[in-house]
């Protein structure tokens, strides 16, 4: 007889329609009469690879009993933890639920277990089994051999389903319970696509979701200042959207770069995870590894590690997956030493470490694998049908869990109990509104239990959980994120355990002292592309990835005004010595000590030492023949100016300022005008005077004392009033030249305090003393022809000729040395000493000689008679003719004829000065 069903009244796709009849048979049993199936799992072969519990009210659940099969099987071996472990939890929860008369009085849970073999297909297919309840099948067509209409077995119904662990089984099994409206609560599944209400809207879990875990993961990378690490899933739901939350969260945030994010494959060839390691060692520098994986992978990972010789190398940072297991680390402590690994803050539960411990081959009958599980964990084989192969002990059926074995509570068996109590207080709940008063199940909660308003009371419970945290949801059915931080140590005595190292609940709370690395190690490694720059460097971001960068030191006069740019410094600045800011340019000026001040001081010193020393001796022989022969009036005035030449040094050393830099400008070229307007005056009146006795005997016009004085301080005036204008347009004061010595290293860098007095002005100001000793040079040529014994002709040529000397060395080397960075003190230097040059070839070639006779010699400092202008005239042009003749006759004759014409016209061969002072104009 071919079976028939009425349509499903829930709207189903096309492929899930598939899925419903490929599996179709497995759902209807014909049977010759009803009959309650037994719980002896031998007695009931539809039950052999699952877990009932009678009960009024059954929950369905989903554990990893098996690890995932190779090789197309579905299934592999046994997981004694995450299997086993969790399973009995679920059943212990429901036998203390079940006798608590508080919870559900009157009312019995039962539960319908399967197994998911961490494989998110092979559990969507055994999923379907919660859902038969919920087809309504036609068997009106359907008949027994005898006739009679067949009797169907009436499967479970299933109110709420307590898993699964994987969140891609769970995300796969909700896609179908949705759809019948049964509410879901994983004690495990953390992948943050499962917040999406609007997708996985009856599905609810106790663990926190992984967008509150890679949150967690990002503090703890932020914490450890490692700013370039990669990530490593497994692949699927769990693996992936766990990366992806934390890579999110590195884009939002910044500040951590992700070198690479590699996926382990479901089905890893061999040379997988070798690749894996080679892989990751590509980007070497990104030390810390951020790892969304599965445990299997993660021991695999650990052991490539270990096989390419990188223990130590990597920083591995590890999700809830990696808790505080010990299967991912056994034989490989060495290479996971320093892991720190995230899991939802738990607390051992007291009373299911008695159960489990208490569970026998006799008394645990009900767990279809726990023979397997007892083989497994003791080591030893049940007999010939036992299912571990090899030449065994034979189990005894008399070991003892945690006396014969090691025992450790699996991590996520509180969230196992929290979820079966959630659903027993929603259910509690629901029954105090539905059916007050009422004792057991009624009628609105036996016949139909609404999913819906069953979901509506999950999201409402409140209460404290096993360990005695607070078991509550969010309106996406998220619990809260409480997170323990560990770190996998090993301590001197080389054993190893999990040391809980902080907490992060909403925020990190991390105990940096309590980490420790290799060996012991407390500081802290680095995972950073780039080191930190040091201080006065910018950073140079490589383009894409801006956790690397190049450091660039700022140059020149530049600092570093943030972490990614150097400025210019104002003008008036420079660079500190960690070039993070400008400090002010050290100003300068020519100090009294230094070197550059110390000889031109000295120079002027000894010049106005010596100037006084001359003008005292004139003045007090003022009356004798040698200082009115020189000109008394002229003398005083040319020493004034040499004496002005001298103490323009002090002036030009001295630190500038209004005062200052006003007598600069007055009197720096005051004293050569002094001197050449008082020498340009003597040698124009010597050349006038042998001019006009070439025509006549009359005396030119403008010879006394008096004229001389008029024109010399004419001459003089020019000075001034070009000075009195240069007030009036620019009035003098001080300027910080920063560019005279702004050196290439900002270190050496000054400013210079100066009068604001630039090299034109400079020239301008000097320039009319410069055209004064010119034109008296050209004077001094012209006269050059007079007699020795006639004035200071000769002696006024020698000085001019040098002092053209002195300043034509003076132009190239103040002019030369503009772009030094000396040039204040070269300038300075060379300008004073040029000043006090010139005054000494004046002072120690027209006076010196004279002081010497006066003091010395007084004897030819006598008065001798006074001879007219006409005799004058008269031996300057014999004296001419005779130098004429002197071109045509042998040396010596010329002499001889001079000689002869000297003693006719004078009457001592000593030295005459000859006076013409008094001659009238």
């Amino acid at each position: 007889m071919e079976p028939r069903w009425r349509p499903v009244s829930y709207p189903l796709s096309p492929s899930f329609i598939f899925l419903l009849v490929a599996t179709s048979y497995t759902w209807l049993i014909p049977v010759a009469s009803p009959q309650r199936i037994p719980t002896d799992p031998q007695a009931a072969p539809e039950y052999a690879h699952s877990i009932r519990l009678d009960g009024d009210i059954i929950l369905g659940g989903l554990f990893p009993v098996h690890a995932r099969g190779d090789r197309g099987t579905p299934c592999g071996e046994l997981k004694k933890e995450k299997g086993i472990h969790r399973l009995e939890a679920m059943m212990f929860a429901i036998d203390l639920i079940n006798k608590d008369p508080e919870l559900l009085p009157n009312i019995t849970l039962g539960a319908r277990i399967l197994d998911t073999c961490s494989r998110d297909t092979y559990a969507l297919e055994q999923s379907l089994t919660f859902v038969q309840a919920l087809i309504e099948r036609d068997g009106s067509d359907v008949r027994c051999a005898n006739g009679d209409p067949p009797i169907f077995t009436k499967p479970d119904k299933i109110v709420g389903v307590i898993g699964a662990a994987a969140s891609s089984v769970s995300i796969m099994v909700a896609n179908i319970l949705r759809l019948f409206k049964i509410p879901q609560i994983s004690y495990a599944s953390t992948a943050p696509e499962l917040s999406d209400n609007t997708r996985y809207d009856f599905f609810s879990r106790v663990v926190p979701p992984d967008s509150y875990q890679a949150q967690a993961m990002m503090d703890i990378v932020t914490a450890m200042e490692w700013n370039y690490v990669s990530t490593l899933a497994s692949e699927g739901n769990y693996g992936e959207s766990g990366v992806e939350a934390f890579i999110q969260i590195s884009r939002e945030t910044g500040g951590v770069c992700i070198a690479q994010s590699l996926k382990i494959p479901r089905e890893p060839r061999p040379g997988e995870f070798d690749k894996i390691i080679r892989r990751l060692l590509e980007t070497s520098n990104a030390r810390a590894i951020i790892m969304f994986a599965n445990e299997d992978d993660i021991r695999r990972v650990l052991d490539a590690a270990k096989r390419n010789n990188q223990t130590g190398h990597f920083l591995w940072v590890g999700s809830d997956s990696w808790g505080s297991k010990i299967s991912p680390v056994i034989g490989q402590e060495r290479v996971a030493e320093g892991a720190i690994t995230i899991l939802p803050k738990r607390a051992s539960v007291d009373a299911f470490d008695r159960y489990f411990r208490s569970r026998s081959l006799s008394n645990n009958r009900r767990n279809v694998w726990f023979a397997e599980f007892w083989e497994e964990n003791f080591n030893c084989k049940l007999g010939m049908h036992g299912k571990r192969p090899g030449s065994l002990k034979k189990c005894t059926g008399l070991e003892k869990v945690g006396r014969d074995s090691s025992y450790e509570q699996e991590g996520k068996v509180q969230f196992v109990m929290d979820a079966v109590y959630a659903m027993a207080h929603a259910l509690h709940r629901m029954h105090r509104e539905l059916c007050y008063g009422y004792p057991g199940l009624c009628p609105r909660m036996a016949n139909n239990i609404d999913g819906k308003e069953l979901l509506n009371h999950i999201r409402a419970v409140n209460f404290n959980g096993s360990a005695g945290t607070p078991v509550v949801f969010n309106e996406n059915g998220d619990a809260p994120g409480r997170y323990d931080i560990f770190q996998y140590q090993i301590t001197n005595r080389s054993t190893t355990e999990y040391r809980v190292i902080g907490s992060w609940t909403n925020k990190l709370h991390l105990k940096v002292e309590a980490m420790r690395w290799r060996m012991g190690d407390p500081t802290f490694p680095a995972s950073v592309c780039s080191l930190p720059c040091r201080t006065g460097e910018r950073k140079k971001v490589v383009k894409g990835v801006p956790c690397c960068w190049h450091c660039e030191r700022c140059e020149g006069y530049h600092f570093q005004a943030s972490e990614f740019t150097c400025e210019l410094c104002p003008y008036e600045k420079r660079p500190d010595a960690n070039r993070t800011g400008c400090t002010p340019i050290p100003i300068i000026k020519l100090e009294w000590h230094s070197p550059w001040a110390i000889v031109p001081v000295f120079i002027a010193m000894l010049g106005i030492i010596a100037t006084s020393f001359v003008i005292v001796t004139f003045v007090r022989y003022n009356d004798t023949p040698i200082v009115r022969a020189s000109g008394r009036e002229m003398s005083y005035v040319l020493l004034t100016g040499i004496f002005l030449c001298y103490a323009i040094t002090f002036l030009m050393i001295a630190t500038p300022d209004v005062g200052v830099c006003s007598l600069r400008r007055i009197f720096l070229g005051l004293g050569m005008c002094f001197s050449y307007a008082a020498l340009l005056t003597k040698t124009n009146r010597i050349h006038r005077i042998f001019e006009q006795g070439k025509k006549s005997v009359t005396a030119p016009r403008f010879i006394s004392p008096a004229s001389q004085l008029v024109i010399t301080f004419s001459l003089i005036s020019v000075q001034l009033l070009g000075v009195f204008v240069w007030f009036a347009v620019d009035p003098p004061h001080t300027v910080v030249d920063y560019g005279e010595q702004r050196t290439q290293d900002p270190t050496a860098a000054r400013g210079v305090l100066k009068c604001d007095i630039s090299d034109l002005s400079l020239i301008c100001s000097l320039g009319y003393s410069i055209l004064l000793m010119v034109t008296c040079t050209v004077y001094a040529i012209k006269t050059r022809g007079v007699p020795e014994t006639f004035n200071e002709a000769k002696p006024i040529g020698f000085t001019m000729y040098t002092t053209c000397i002195i300043w034509l060395a003076f132009i190239p080397i103040f002019f030369g040395t503009s772009q030094s960075a000396e040039r204040m003190y070269i300038q300075t230097t060379t300008l004073t000493i040029s000043l006090s040059l010139s005054a000494s070839v004046s002072l120690g070639m027209l006076y010196m000689p004279k002081v010497y006779i006066i003091l010395f010699h007084p004897e030819q400092n006598v008065p001798k008679r006074k001879r007219s202008f006409k005799a004058i005239v008269t031996a300057a042009t014999m004296s001419g003719k005779l130098t004429q003749k002197g071109g045509d006759r042998p040396n010596g004759e010329v002499k001889t004829e001079l000689c002869e014409s000297m003693e006719t016209n004078t009457s001592s061969t000593k030295m005459t000065y000859v006076s013409y002072s008094n001659h009238a104009m």
